[in-house]
């Protein structure tokens, strides 16, 4: 049973997620990169923007500070844009889609993205949702809230599915809950492809990594948001994390792990492939994308 705190922090944090960030389309695309022998297509679904106004990023910072932090990296001081884009992972004799994006609903392209990478919606046979926000599970549904890849196995962790029953995600639970199979946080989910638990986030936070030969892609999630101010700052709290001081302490822990040992990593809201490297960069990090 979820402790009524951690409902209420995880209630608090999907709200976040609906009144700071302003969803606009972006046109589909489908970017193709290689882990090994298995090929990944980053999906572009739309990009969310989020207003430098102290209630997002850098709480307990001023605008002022966060705007610094943006401009020295190159960034604009205002707004903040995220991207939402999710992986395809073509596993030997299985089509595998990581997170769903905001769904038709509210103008995301996803299902154009899929269709550019050849890919049908009932192709899908296994969906991996690394939290239940609604920039992550909104597309599990159609516009009919329906199931959007009706023969799909749902994976996700078995505190994020009790966690997102509870929430505001818990508008896709009808259509869905009798795709769902949960799994214990860490888990291996498929061949070449583990969980890792993130908490801190949300209850049952999880990233995925494949792995083929000697190669392996860390899919993130939602570890760090913005590829300037989280990298950057690391240790300043997120509104979007239901459990603050935990999600700091993931942060700082995973982006000394990634930079160190150069961990390959997809992230989703990062800038549009979003496949890259986390580095050192003065006292915290910053993002290299992969060159294509």
């Amino acid at each position: 049973m979820i402790r009524p705190l951690a409902s209420l922090a995880l209630g608090a944090a999907f709200a976040a997620v609906a009144v700071s960030a302003a969803p606009r389309v972006a046109g589909a695309a489908a970017t193709t990169f290689r882990v090994g022998g298995v090929e990944v297509v980053s999906l572009r679904d739309a990009v969310n923007v989020v207003p430098n106004d102290g209630k997002t990023f850098g709480l307990g910072h001023s605008p002022t500070e966060v705007a610094q932090v943006l401009r020295k990296r190159g960034a604009p001081a205002d707004p903040i844009t995220l991207g939402v884009d999710q992986l395809l992972v073509r596993l030997p004799g299985r089509l595998v889609l990581i997170d769903t994006g905001l769904g038709p609903k509210v103008g995301g392209t996803l299902m154009q993205s899929l269709s550019q990478a050849g890919v049908a919606p009932d192709q899908i046979a296994d969906v991996l949702i690394t939290h239940g926000h609604p920039d992550h599970v909104g597309g599990l549904v159609d516009v009919n809230g329906k199931p959007a890849f009706p023969k799909a196995v749902v994976h996700l962790s078995a505190p994020e599915w009790q966690s997102i029953q509870q929430g505001r995600g818990a508008d896709v639970v009808p259509a869905i809950k009798a795709q769902v199979k949960t799994f214990a946080p860490g888990a291996a989910i498929l061949p070449g492809i583990t969980a890792v638990a993130l908490f801190g986030h949300t209850p049952g936070h999880s990233g995925y990594r494949i792995t083929s030969g000697k190669q392996s892609l860390l899919v993130i999630g939602d570890l760090a948001h913005s590829a300037v101010v989280s990298l950057a700052r690391p240790m300043w709290p997120i509104q979007y994390d239901g459990d603050k001081p935990q999600g700091e302490q993931t942060r700082v822990r995973e982006l000394a792990q990634l930079a160190a040992t150069h961990q390959r990593i997809f992230a989703g809201h990062f800038p549009y492939p979003g496949v890259g490297y986390v580095v050192r960069s003065g006292e915290g990090y910053a993002f290299q994308p992969e060159r294509r």
